[in-house]
């Protein structure tokens, strides 16, 4: 069984201990060792997920019959809601946990009143296929300067109906 529930400052080693996993997993053969290192200590460390919960992202973890699988972070803006960041460990991918996390973050932005669901995904992630099935689409190609690197990006949006029940 599933669960997806709030995440509290207690659950921050958690998500920095999946975080600190995924990472290599997920960017190793897209990032340099050096980025993925830097993206890490700056935004996964146990300082870097506090300053990001109080920095208006809220947190959410995944679990598997207790046990946390991955997490999503949302952010709420003027017009639309924002995944910040959404991963999965690397043992559960294909188990729909991934479509879990997006219909989760949907139900979220219905209940916020928001049209669009947005996030951004690295142009090599293969992750950009998976959310091309979720129904997102590219609106913007972005090449975002972040310290020593750059973020080379694509930003997705998904059309939210609030009139469909779920």
């Amino acid at each position: 069984m599933i669960t997806i529930e709030l995440a509290e400052q207690t659950d921050i080693r958690s998500i920095s201990n999946m975080a600190h996993i995924i990472w290599p997993d997920a960017y190793g053969e897209i990032l340099s060792k050096d980025q993925i290192d830097f993206m890490l200590e700056k935004s996964y460390t146990i300082e870097g997920l506090a300053e990001g919960m109080v920095g208006g992202q809220f947190f959410y973890i995944l679990k598997e019959d207790g046990i946390g699988q991955g997490f999503v972070a949302l952010k709420t803006l003027a017009d639309k809601l924002r995944i910040e960041k959404l991963y999965l460990m690397p043992n559960v991918q294909g188990k729909g946990f991934g479509k879990a996390l997006i219909d989760f973050a949907i139900e979220k932005a219905k209940v916020k009143g928001k049209d669009i669901l947005e996030l951004n995904v690295n142009r090599n992630n293969p992750a950009y296929h998976f959310y091309l099935k979720q129904g997102f689409q590219v609106t913007e190609t972005v090449d975002i300067p972040y310290y020593d690197y750059s973020l080379n990006d694509y930003v997705m949006q998904l059309a939210i109906d609030r009139t469909a029940s779920s």
